[in-house]
């Protein structure tokens, strides 16, 4: 073969961070031998992989293509000298969560398989549906787990589990010991809300718009807990997932809302690159999470520790 895995990963690491000095900082290599291990495997092929836009390289439509393939080839490169070794590891995962999934699911199975093989080494990124489905996209993390809908066409989804938002206030609101509630009575009160592109913003604002109505948004939060502190605060109602609410509601620092016109049903989903190969250690990690769910209705029949 004319050319090696370094190359492979030199071109990988160009690709996802479009930029050759941050390739050259995540492989420990210096700057001139990335740009020329690049350039090496461009002129072997007399290819270009990448279009030059200011200090940026965006993979033109050959780079693109190539770009699962040299992904795999690393991937399965890791898996056999892993095996020569001896390795009880199951390999690296890189991991990205929507908020709710990261804050209360994400980490504790995280746990569990680092202290069934702590050899391994998962990276968790916590970020919005839209920004986890994006680095998705550009084989930034492996594996997605999201609360939100994923409309690429790149990306394969597979639907893990089913949550429900519920709406919330503060023991001290004049809602707080209600029946159940119309959308009238809510709709002049004020909400506090997460933020746009976030999926438990996206289930809210559909469920809305089937009905045609409105509510008066008094902020907008990008963290769950925010959202959370905000209302337990009394500055307005909320509407997050029931697994985030469960130990509020315990405590009584929070009050659920029955609002039987909204269907706040969604589904916590899986996505991954329609290219990407699935190693070892993200085979049995998404095991380790369909165990954890088998048999349950809905997330937050999970059995999570409490919050004291």
């Amino acid at each position: 073969m004319r050319y090696t895995l370094r190359q492979l990963a030199v071109f990988a690491e160009i690709a996802r961070s479009e930029n050759v000095s941050h390739a050259a900082r995540a492989l420990n290599l210096s700057q001139s031998a990335a740009s020329t291990a690049m350039a090496e495997f461009e002129r072997q092929f007399d290819v270009q992989l990448f279009d030059r836009v200011g200090k940026r390289l965006r993979l033109n439509d050959r780079g693109r293509k190539l770009l699962p393939r040299a992904l795999e080839l690393l991937d399965r490169a890791a898996e056999f000298e892993s095996m020569l070794r001896g390795d009880a590891s199951m390999g690296d995962l890189r991991i990205g969560a929507t908020l709710t999934i990261g804050n209360y699911l994400a980490t504790l199975i995280v746990a569990e398989f680092l202290q069934r093989y702590p050899e391994s080494r998962v990276e968790l990124h916590v970020h919005n549906t839209a920004t986890v489905v994006e680095h998705i996209v550009a084989h930034r993390i492996d594996l997605g787990m999201i609360e939100g809908e994923c409309h690429s066409p790149d990306v394969e989804v597979e639907p893990w589990i089913e949550d429900e938002l519920v709406v919330f206030c503060s023991p001290g609101h004049r809602f707080a010991s209600a029946g159940a509630l119309s959308l009238g009575e809510l709709a002049d009160e004020p909400w506090i809300l997460r933020e746009p592109g976030s999926g438990t913003r996206e289930t809210l604002d559909h469920a809305l718009w089937r009905l045609g109505a409105q509510v008066n948004v008094r902020f907008e939060l990008e963290h769950t807990e925010a959202v959370k502190r905000a209302v337990e605060f009394g500055l307005g109602l909320g509407c997050i997932s029931r697994v985030a609410l469960r130990d509020a509601f315990r405590r009584g620092s929070l009050v659920p809302l029955a609002v039987p016109a909204l269907d706040l049903r969604r589904m916590f989903q899986f996505v991954w690159h329609r290219g990407k190969y699935r190693n070892e250690a993200m085979r049995v990690f998404l095991e380790r999470c369909r165990m954890l769910t088998r048999g349950l209705r809905r997330s937050d029949e999970i059995q999570l520790p409490n919050v004291r």
